[in-house]
């Protein structure tokens, strides 16, 4: 199941997400949060369960600051759903994976 995930960066944001024809949840964490290496493996497992319907992105915020600035992720894990360019979903905070799908739901359904 591993890189079920897709990494994006500052550069390639706009392509890989907001141009996106479905839905895209973009995880915004950083290589010192526990929380976050907690999230990646659920996030790894819904991103290859749910391909066809939810693209999974993981933006490093230590690494491309200007995208998070410009959501305002002021703290991880953050877990944006993005729809048509625009933020339709936030969930913040390390769940489980079936609390992450539960909140996915209009998107996984």
């Amino acid at each position: 199941m591993a890189g079920a995930t897709v990494n994006a960066t500052d550069a390639d944001f706009e392509e890989k997400v907001l141009q996106s024809d479905k839905p895209v949840l973009v995880d915004f964490w950083a290589e010192w949060c526990g929380p976050c290496r907690q999230v990646a493996p659920a996030l790894e497992a819904i991103a290859a369960e749910h391909a066809e319907k939810l693209t999974v992105v993981k933006l490093n915020i230590d690494e491309n600051p200007v995208t998070a600035a410009k959501y305002g992720i002021l703290s991880i894990p953050t877990m944006n759903v993005y729809q048509g360019g625009d933020v339709v979903k936030t969930i913040v905070g390390a769940k489980p994976k079936a609390a992450i799908e539960r909140d996915l739901s209009d998107f996984i359904g």
